[in-house]
């Protein structure tokens, strides 16, 4: 199960047509997220991607991140989330006030790995500024929304279209973070 599809209408529509039980999912996930983790040395660091689909430039799951943001961000022992936000089915960037003040980040997934086409960086920056009014910008970093090849068939993009984006997103990070 994927914990991105909880914020989607139509999946959990579809898992309970399955006869599957959607009411307390996310906090059995939580609950063995956190028991998997809690032996972990002090210096591992985990993360989570939410991923919503990427096979050969498509998706699977649309909805704002608002139903699982309290109980993903705040209650699930993770040190990092990547969340996909590269178009308007992921919502905005009002569940992110769950993200604790602290160590915990989130990776912003702004730029897409679905189409070739460089984002507007100042489309982009204005995006991050948007996301810090509900968390302190060292808390956030930038990134792909997805990875670029999630199965053997790519995305429809070709690979200097792949380093373009990366570059663009780097000199971006420099830009905003200063790093």
């Amino acid at each position: 199960m994927n914990i991105a599809y909880l914020c989607d209408p139509e999946q959990i529509a579809g898992l309970i047509a399955r006869g599957e039980h959607v009411e307390n999912l996310l906090q059995i996930y939580g609950g063995m997220i956190n028991r998997a983790i809690e032996g972990r040395p002090a210096d591992m660091t985990i993360s989570m991607h939410l991923c919503r689909g990427n096979f050969r430039s498509t998706f699977i799951s649309s909805g704002g991140y608002e139903p699982v943001a309290e109980s993903l961000l705040a209650k699930c022992n993770y040190d990092g989330y990547f969340l996909e936000y590269d178009t308007d089915r992921a919502g905005g960037f009002e569940p992110l006030r769950f993200l604790p003040k602290g160590n915990k980040i989130v990776v912003l997934g702004l730029v897409t790995s679905k189409s070739g086409r460089l984002e507007p960086r100042a489309d982009i920056k204005s995006r991050i500024a948007e996301a810090t009014k509900y968390v302190a910008l060292d808390q956030l970093c930038l990134s792909p929304q997805c990875g670029f090849a999630s199965t053997e068939e790519g995305n429809v993009l070709a690979e200097d279209e792949q380093w373009a984006k990366l570059r663009m997103i780097v000199e971006l990070a420099e830009e905003v973070w200063g790093k």
